[in-house]
């Protein structure tokens, strides 16, 4: 499959874009990643993508549909897929929100056939009139030496998206590894996360780690949360980018999402330089402002939703 076959084959109908390889149809689901802008108060800070392939009416998961494509194709899938999902976040034609794509450094080891790569991604934001810095390109650390992954996201930083790293150990070496690439964010990977805070010891360390990130301006990101206490416990440690299906499942486009959770029109002050709540002889309750300007007395915990 040659990459010009493969960019002839995006159909934008029903309100998506969508796609084929071989005997699949390739879809994207969108999934939100909310940041908390005050006490109690989400906004959606960036859309995931994630492939959603069927085949006769049959859904193939990734780990079933990604073994099924010769290995010669897996650039331009991973190209196609990576295109769909920018168009389809465009489609939603918000203002502020960014859209994470995962960006694999083994399959593009060729210099020019990695600045062709972000070309393409330029092109894809340019269609869905998106920034370039709207775009995050997510590398795992586990896809290819460190050399290649430095080298990949130098690259990836010169064309305008934003980086984020996944896939790494909650090691003091892997950590260091990390700040010496400087990525815009941290993607904590869902399972080890609910193993340390299950713990005070490992809660303990994940704060020492989202604060070390922090303060080098590094956003981490606490994916796969399944229970409230867990999205509970996130915030206390200083969290403020959250994301799972104890906030939102992924919906395959065209989503729901601007009805569900409306961009607000002015985000509330952020956590860190919002003035401290009033005290209990107050007689106002405390109030933060809703998506469309309404106060909204805390404790509730609001996600950008229309009252």
């Amino acid at each position: 499959m040659t990459t010009n076959s493969i960019y002839a084959q995006l159909v934008n109908a029903g309100g998506a874009w969508s796609t084929a390889y071989g005997p699949f149809v390739l879809r994207s689901a969108l999934q939100p990643i909310f940041k908390r802008v005050a006490d109690g108060v989400f906004d959606v800070h960036a859309f995931q993508g994630l492939v959603r392939a069927e085949r006769n009416g049959e859904a193939y998961p990734p780990s079933q549909f990604f073994p099924l494509v010769a290995p010669e194709d897996l650039p331009a899938v991973d190209s196609l897929l990576r295109s769909i999902h920018i168009l389809n976040a465009g489609l939603l034609q918000r203002d502020r929100t960014l859209v994470l794509v995962s960006f694999q450094p083994q399959l593009f080891t060729d210099g020019v056939e990695q600045r062709h790569e972000l070309d393409r991604i330029r092109l894809a934001a340019h269609e869905a009139r998106l920034a370039p810095e709207r775009i995050i390109c997510d590398v795992s650390a586990a896809s290819g030496n460190g050399k290649l992954i430095a080298r990949t996201i130098e690259q990836l930083r010169g064309a305008g998206p934003r980086i984020s790293m996944s896939n790494y150990e909650a090691s003091e070496h892997d950590i260091q590894d990390v700040l010496a690439l400087r990525p815009d964010f941290v993607r904590f990977d869902g399972d080890w996360v609910r193993d340390y805070l299950h713990n005070s010891a490992g809660s303990a360390l994940l704060r020492v780690i989202v604060r070390q990130l922090q303060d080098e301006g590094i956003e981490p990101i606490f994916e796969h949360l399944e229970e409230t206490w867990q999205v509970d416990l996130c915030l206390e440690l200083g969290v403020t980018l959250l994301q799972g299906y104890a906030l939102a499942r992924p919906q395959i486009a065209p989503t729901g999402f601007n009805d569900e959770y409306p961009e607000m029109l002015l985000p509330p002050a952020d956590p860190a330089t919002a003035p401290a709540p009033p005290s209990e002889s107050q007689a106002e309750p405390p109030s933060v402002a809703s998506p469309r300007g309404e106060p909204v007395t805390r404790p509730i915990r609001v996600f950008g939703k229309r009252r």
